[in-house]
């Protein structure tokens, strides 16, 4: 069997080392458009927080983590959540995600998948194997040459700032505002005291993301030396169809992003193991079920909010507040389920 994949970022390389590991005997060709995997554009263009899962494959190492996360705050108005873990197994960390690629990227070339830089993919014509695994981004290269359907999706933008005065090295915070948004305060590379400090809404919304971003910075009395910006599309949430034929889509092209954090690293690397596990039983349209059983109750719950916290901003901020006080209290009291 042969499988085509399109994308070198998390969820094609998680997809081509499980295949390899479940059968090694099949040809796995995984195409990146940049002339170099990881150290590029696309490689950045994140938060680069893992919230991953005790016990997992996918545990970044070495020089793919900046720091250990201990404490995520989510700050609604006058209330904060507080989310702890412990300092010595904790399950989040903030990635240098370039390097957690070229991580994955070395596991697979370990695992004899022919890796090809510098090509870009633009239709399904280009390729002819038994099977095609779609891990282009959002938005999906494969799903636009085909007229397919996108889910819900935001926009983002994002600076990062090199001794910057809100540097916690062990901390995320997160800020929700009364335009169906939030921003995110996170710390990046120690040794520069680097935070990534960012602004994600929903596409609906015309508003000028840095402006926004600057004016909030203002605000919160941010400050650092802007070394580096990213920004683009953000998919929030499932994002069907999950696959047409031969095709699967995985990461930000199938599976997104939880919806109301934009977190997408470990359902990238999710995703990725489902469709392998798909791809070697031979059952491709078992893809769609499976990721429906792991992830439509939150991305219901998630979208959900999303658009009730659209309609209550049109009221007022404090009945966007209000909306997402008790939107949040449900999430802290289901932790327990898988999202």
């Amino acid at each position: 069997m042969r499988v085509d994949i399109v994308g070198g970022g998390v969820a094609g390389l998680s997809t081509a080392i499980s295949l390899k590991k479940l059968d090694e005997r099949i040809s796995v060709n995984l195409y990146e458009k940049h002339p170099v995997i990881a150290y590029n554009h696309d490689g950045r263009r994140c938060g680069e927080v893992f919230f991953s899962e005790l016990g997992n494959q996918w545990i970044p190492e070495g020089k793919s983590v900046f720091n250990s996360i201990h404490q995520v705050d989510i700050v609604i108005g006058n209330k904060t959540y507080y989310e702890k873990f412990p300092p010595k197994n904790t399950p989040t960390f903030m990635l240098n995600k370039p390097a957690f690629i070229r991580q994955l990227a070395e596991q697979a070339e370990k695992y004899n998948v022919n890796i090809q830089t510098n090509m870009r993919i633009t239709k399904v014509n280009q390729l002819s194997s038994d099977v095609i695994v779609d891990a282009s981004g959002c938005p999906s290269i494969i799903k636009k040459s085909l007229n397919l359907n996108h889910g819900l999706r935001g926009l983002t933008y994002q600076e990062t700032l090199s001794d910057c005065n809100w540097f916690h090295r062990h901390r995320i915070i997160i800020y929700y505002f009364g335009k169906v948004g939030y921003y995110w305060i996170f710390p990046r590379n120690p040794e520069k005291r680097e935070v990534n400090v960012g602004v994600g809404l929903l596409k609906t919304r015309k508003i000028s993301l840095p402006n926004l971003l600057h004016s909030f910075m203002k605000k919160m009395k941010v400050t650092g030396n802007p070394t580096y910006h990213a920004g683009g599309l953000i998919p929030l949430g499932l994002q069907p169809p999950f696959q047409t034929s031969n095709i699967l889509f995985v990461g930000d092209a199938g599976v997104g992003t939880f919806p109301y954090l934009g977190e997408g690293i470990r359902r990238a690397l999710i995703s990725g193991e489902m469709a392998a596990e798909c791809i070697v039983s031979n059952n491709l349209k078992s893809y769609s079920t499976e990721l429906m059983k792991r992830f439509y109750l939150w991305d219901f719950i998630g979208k959900f909010g999303i658009k009730a916290s659209k309609i209550a901003s049109l009221i007022s901020e404090e009945a966007m507040f209000f909306l997402l006080h008790r939107y949040f209290d449900f999430v802290n009291s289901q932790y327990n389920l898988k999202y």
